[in-house]
């Protein structure tokens, strides 16, 4: 089996991805995609992924978008080092996080949105890309101390800190203030411990700006 992973460097949703591959200890080649330079608008991408975003898994013959149905396919393929608890209720809570940062955080934060308010709305799109992240993150906050334990739920990494770490990363990068967030910033903190988070982080790929 083959495994190639369409991926920014700096793209959140790419990120999560590659936390999950090496968690799981699963080779994958690395395919770069430049979205500052506009490699992903390209014809020769868009008959990748029609929506025209990373991630894109191929899996020999199969491509999969989308950072959460590629996790999930990865879980069910490769149950070792699961990333979702047994537990339903664990299970859901950690489903709960996930969709907090996947639909409600970073789809309001997307360089192509921030954008668009800059260009087409005439407002300032980083002043928003603030305002709905803080907001997300506040009640990011609220919910992940009610589950956390060493992780977001209970004492073992899960499908919610892979998706933490690249929206910390993100914020730092906006000087967004992480002091209202002690629970996340501590399981960050956590997380940046281990192999897999060091070898997924944004600034170690190949397409970095300070790789290499």
């Amino acid at each position: 089996m083959t495994m190639h992973l369409h991926s920014f460097w700096r793209s959140t949703a790419s990120w999560r991805v590659r936390i999950a591959l090496h968690y799981k200890g699963i080779g994958f080649d690395y395919r770069a995609v430049n979205l500052l330079a506009g490699e992903h608008r390209t014809d020769a991408f868009r008959a990748i992924n029609p929506l025209q975003q990373v991630p894109v898994l191929e899996v020999d013959d199969i491509r999969i978008n989308q950072s959460v149905a590629i996790i999930e396919y990865l879980e069910q393929r490769f149950p070792e080092s699961p990333l979702l608890p047994a537990k339903p209720v664990a299970r859901a809570q950690v489903r709960s996080i996930v969709e907090m940062i996947n639909a409600g955080i970073q789809p309001l934060q997307n360089s192509g949105v921030q954008r668009y308010v800059d260009d087409e709305l005439e407002r300032d799109g980083r002043a928003w890309v603030r305002h709905w992240v803080q907001r997300g993150m506040c009640a990011l906050e609220a919910t992940v101390a009610r589950s956390a334990g060493t992780f977001c739920v209970g004492d073992q990494v899960s499908m919610a800190d892979v998706f933490l770490v690249p929206e910390v990363f993100f914020c730092r990068r906006f000087d967004i203030a992480l002091e209202p967030y002690p629970t996340l910033v501590r399981i960050d903190a956590r997380c940046a411990e281990l192999g897999a988070f060091q070898a997924a982080h944004a600034l170690a790929q190949p397409d970095a700006p300070s790789s290499g």
